[in-house]
């Protein structure tokens, strides 16, 4: 495997929207990893990598065209999520005395970013040293949101391979942000089914257990005893839809899948609090089956701007929103 060399970077047309806005497919290239992401949605379509035996496959979720695409929004393949990751109870916030009202786009409430969210528009794009930079800038009042946001997010692959998400975002008036990428993974290959069965670590020793509208209820619950306890590795069953409190300071990844057959690892590094674990048990077999991947998406927790006991979104001018996520490949094993 060559782990001295930079980022190969290469870029080609994806295809052109209904308004005659071009969108560009960026491949990236290091470490024995592939990766290649959109203009459209800042998705991550395709990320390739190794088996045991050096079979590269790939391993996220991802759509053919860009019709795909444009049909299939509802399960965010691969795409970034924003303004405001997960769920806002009610579409509405109360922020320094003003009551927030956003567009509700699941029943009463607001989920990953509104109507058109970040995952529907298309990013600027730039070559950065071993990656991308996608940018882009969100107009005050845009999805209910206040402030003018002015958003990156940066994709790039560490010298051993690992994929390196990183957001940053500036305000001009006092806002919530949250953001994530929305990638599903199958280490045993993304066209090779259920994902269910591999081995799966998480960091926490507790989840905020949610409501019927899959809105936090306020609880840090404890996982000892329950079906939630992934601080072992173990298997993945179905019905997983729930955030984890990641438990602080802990040092190297926060979350470990592996798929026996294959060999492969992912790994999860992140600074963020919490991670949604998702086993995309609704999926109805058009474009996937039920269960097809994994989504561990790195984020604050849900509902928090509603919730002040879970730690703060507010971004204020002056400041600088910073996230980062990596997601490793170690060696087969």
């Amino acid at each position: 495997m060559d782990t001295g060399s930079r980022t190969a970077l290469r870029t080609e047309d994806f295809g052109t929207l209904g308004d005659g806005t071009a969108v560009h497919r960026w491949t990236l290239e290091r470490g024995g990893t592939r990766v290649r992401v959109l203009t459209y949605g800042g998705v991550v379509q395709s990320v390739e990598v190794p088996d045991r035996d050096g079979t590269r496959t790939g391993v996220a979720l991802g759509l053919p065209d860009l019709a795909s695409y444009l049909k299939y929004t509802g399960p965010y393949f691969g795409a970034v999520v924003g303004r405001y990751a997960n769920r806002i109870g009610g579409a509405a916030f109360e922020l320094d005395g003003r009551t927030c009202h956003l567009t509700r786009n699941e029943g009463r409430n607001h989920v990953h970013g509104g109507a058109r969210g970040f995952d529907k528009r298309v990013w600027d794009a730039r070559e950065i040293a071993d990656g991308l930079e996608l940018s882009l800038v969100s107009a005050a009042g845009e999805e209910g949101f206040p402030g003018r946001l002015e958003v990156s997010v940066a994709y790039t692959l560490d010298e051993d391979g690992a994929l390196r998400i990183t957001y940053r975002a500036t305000t001009d008036a006092p806002t919530v942000v949250n953001l994530t990428n929305h990638t599903y993974w199958n280490l045993a290959g993304a066209d090779n089914g259920s994902a269910l069965g591999q081995r799966l670590r998480i960091a926490a020793g507790r989840i905020t257990p949610a409501d019927a509208e899959s809105l936090p209820t306020g609880e840090f619950r404890p996982v000892d005893g329950t079906r939630f306890d992934f601080r072992e590795p173990r298997p993945v069953s179905k019905e997983y839809d729930h955030n984890y409190v990641l438990d602080e300071g802990v040092a190297g990844p926060v979350a470990e899948l592996y798929d026996e057959v294959s060999g492969r690892v992912l790994t999860v590094t992140t600074t963020e609090p919490g991670l949604q674990l998702y086993t995309a048990d609704h999926f109805d077999g058009e474009p996937f089956g039920p269960c097809a991947g994994i989504a561990l998406e790195t984020q604050h927790f849900p509902d928090s701007p509603n919730r002040p006991e879970f730690p703060s979104t507010v971004l204020r001018p002056g400041e600088e929103y910073v996230s980062t996520t990596v997601y490793g490949f170690p060696a087969p094993r």
